[in-house]
């Protein structure tokens, strides 16, 4: 067949140019592989809206969004193929994000299987893991451990076996070394979103890191200073939690949103299909929800509107507004960019933020 034939270039080029055939064969064919390798992981099929054409074409919004530019500045190593793949694959997770009730949370183990999606995908992957090895401070067991672990394949059964240890040993010092160390390196250089909790409230989660802290055990905390930590916990002001799946008749959801209000993922989809939000306005309330556009340029086209939204949660006093983490989905943004435009909102009781906004 003639498209068999394109190169990369030639495959955006028809991209941009809007051929059907090209963006038919190419675009969903590249996403329809990708779909069918997170399906056998992550069972996409049987999930309300997590079939094929809903990802796709949520994917496909966000490229046209930006003309086709993320696929343009794939990596020289990598095929135009793996790369749109590979950008697939953030749209699955951050829909299995939001689909809490039957998933919860995705784990680091669960990004590494999502690695194979191709040998090249897989080579970039091992190069890092050699890197952290190379360059990390780590003693000569800590990097066989990694090596044995993430390159090798080795079970911690097998690596018990061969140190002489148990595996619940292994098992606790390969999980320090992914905190120390594995994590904030791929975070770094992989450009991967691994904070993805379960679900629970920020007072239950402070609540249960402190019962848990080992200086601090429930054996040494009397139900007095338990009941005291709870109530100074709950006079702190209010963050928005990870997930909302419902509201109370005074609360609103702030959403970030794209112009022409094609709410069609991440929270925009959510607030379209909960909360009220209208196919075709990208600004402002809409049921019980609220738009704020993320998606039209850089991080100062997304100011006027935050400060048109802050005014107006004055104005409505009567009303709760919880905020999501606007533009950093799909927009591309990250917490440190868009935060600042929310200063203004520290000193509105009705507004509630994002935990470190």
């Amino acid at each position: 067949m003639y498209y068999q034939q394109l190169s990369d270039k030639e495959i955006l080029d028809g991209f941009r140019e809007g051929d059907a055939d090209i963006i038919r064969e190419y675009f969903y064919g590249y996403c329809r592989v990708g779909y069918n390798i997170f399906d056998q992981r992550y069972q996409l099929r049987e999930k309300e809206n997590l079939d094929f054409m809903s990802l796709a074409h949520q994917y496909a919004l966000y490229l046209m969004e930006h003309d086709w530019k993320p696929l343009e500045d794939h990596s020289p190593n990598l095929s135009l193929r793996t790369w749109l793949i590979n950008g697939f694959r953030y749209v699955v997770l951050d829909a299995l994000k939001w689909y809490k009730k039957e998933y919860g949370s995705i784990t680091f183990e669960d990004y590494l299987r999502s690695f194979d999606v191709t040998s090249d995908l897989r080579l970039q992957f091992n190069r890092m893991v050699e890197d952290i090895c190379d360059h990390a401070s780590l003693d000569r067991e800590e990097r066989w451990l990694i090596t044995m672990m993430l390159l090798k394949g080795f079970k911690g059964k097998e690596i018990a076996a061969e140190l002489g240890m148990t595996p619940s040993a292994v098992s606790q010092k390969y999980n320090k070394l992914k905190e120390r160390i594995i994590i904030p390196y791929f975070k770094k250089n992989f450009d991967m979103d691994l904070d993805m909790p379960e679900v629970m409230d920020e007072r239950g989660m402070v609540f249960a890191e402190v019962m848990e802290a080992p200086s601090l055990g429930t054996g040494s905390m009397t139900k007095s200073m338990i009941n005291l930590f709870k109530e100074s916990v709950m006079e702190q002001k209010r963050t928005t939690p990870e997930f909302i799946t419902e509201l109370q008749p005074n609360e609103i959801f702030v959403f970030g949103s794209n112009l022409k209000g094609m709410h069609g993922g991440g929270a925009a989809y959510i607030a379209y299909r909960k909360f009220g939000a209208i196919m075709g306005q990208g600004v402002g309330l809409q049921g019980q929800s609220y738009g704020i556009p993320t998606m039209q340029g850089g991080v100062e086209t997304i100011r006027p509107y935050v400060d048109e939204f802050i005014q107006f949660a004055k104005e409505h006093p009567e009303l709760t507004f919880l905020v999501t983490r606007i533009g950093c989905g799909i927009a591309g943004f990250t917490d440190e960019e868009i935060a600042p435009l929310f200063e203004g909102a520290h000193e509105v009781e009705n507004i509630v933020l994002p935990e470190g906004w």
